[in-house]
């Protein structure tokens, strides 16, 4: 077994330093620690996929994220009205895995120049996702920067943040505390490349303010062209998850699958292992991304979702009417895996023959 950790060359190669990222905001969230102490309210710490603030009867919960450098991808096809669903799944999808329902969002745009029309279809993908996700957009930002916000290349720059609140009783909450070993992970679908690791993508196809004709290419295997893949919106899993609680199903884990990929199991709260023995194939467009950037599995399955978009951590005999309940809402879900006797929380990932920790990365075995 090999014990060496692999350093994201790929990705840094791309502009991105995923090891600086992480430590400068260890240094960050250390500076932010002592700010749970002014209020006790609180009850999930920094670290976690949402903030719980205990309120009396109802608690809320708070998620905040942005759609990253798929904004470029909107921007050089002068295509604005899917990203803001994008902006609406980043933080809904967070807010879920803490038990709560999403009710609401406030939104922040900032602009390089007003485009009217562009800005428009802002606010109907923004409108698009808030109908899927069931919230309602009450209130945001516009912003014009020019001296912040880049124009690189044709379109309107721009970046696209948002901020997620739900709610949920006390006696709904999920923090992960409540899994155990031989507990089954049922594996949501995604849409695709969703919005992480986009950076990477653009250097796979070559993509530049200078070289956008790689958008346009249709290459083997993909169902549109590669920016129109790039762009595909990604999944909101409000209607499934809130259905599988509807249906009496007991939720012990809720996680995001994101940047971090299924590392992002570990931020769970119990001191458990999870091993992943089925895997469903990955969308055709991470296996063009992983060819052309020469990117290994360590790398890839850290970097993206790899076709898994959200995890379900469930009590063992509630799984067949879990994955029953998810398909009665139109989206694919297998069981991937289970928890493991294991307090170091290790993550394997045995069809690609992965396994890691949490801030440490995955290595092969």
């Amino acid at each position: 077994m090999s014990s060496a950790r692999l350093d994201l060359e790929s990705y840094r190669a791309s502009g991105v330093d995923v090891r600086t990222v992480d430590a400068a905001l260890k240094n960050l969230v250390e500076e932010l620690r002592p700010t749970l102490g002014f209020r006790p309210s609180t009850r999930t710490g920094i670290g976690h996929f949402a903030a719980i603030v205990d309120l009396g009867p109802t608690w809320i919960a708070v998620s905040t994220d942005g759609v990253g450098t798929k904004s470029l991808i909107a921007q050089w096809m002068g295509r604005y009205d899917t990203i803001g669903i994008d902006c609406v799944a980043c933080n809904v999808n967070d807010v879920l895995c803490v038990g709560a329902e999403p009710i609401t969002m406030v939104d922040y745009l900032g602009v390089h120049g007003v485009d009217e029309t562009a800005i428009g279809d802002v606010g109907k993908g923004l409108l698009e996702g808030a109908r899927r996700a069931r919230i309602t957009i009450s209130g945001g930002e516009t912003a014009v920067l020019p001296d912040v916000i880049q124009q690189r290349g044709p379109g309107m720059g721009f970046d696209l943040v948002g901020t997620g609140v739900g709610q949920l009783s006390p006696e709904a909450a999920v923090t992960g505390e409540r899994i155990e070993p031989g507990d089954p992970i049922i594996g949501l679908a995604s849409s695709g490349v969703h919005c992480n690791g986009l950076s990477l993508a653009r250097r796979a196809f070559e993509i530049d303010p200078d070289h956008l004709g790689s958008l346009d290419e249709r290459p083997t295997g993909l169902e549109g062209t590669v920016g129109e893949e790039l762009l595909r919106p990604s999944n909101i899993y409000v209607e499934p998850v809130m259905a599988m609680r509807a249906a009496g199903i007991e939720l012990r884990g809720l996680a995001h699958i994101t940047g971090g990929g299924f590392l992002k199991l570990p931020r769970l709260g119990a001191d458990v292992g999870y091993a992943i023995d089925r895997l469903p194939a990955p969308q055709p467009v991470f296996g063009l991304i992983q060819d052309l950037a020469r990117v290994r599995d360590e790398e890839m399955y850290e970097v993206f979702n790899m076709g898994v978009g959200f995890c379900a951590i469930v009590a063992p005999q509630a799984e067949s009417r879990a994955l029953e309940v998810v398909a009665q809402h139109g989206l694919e879900a297998i069981r991937i895996g289970h928890a493991t006797d294991d307090p170091s929380r290790t993550v394997r990932l045995d069809p690609v023959g992965l396994e890691g920790n949490m801030g440490e990365g995955f290595h092969k075995v």
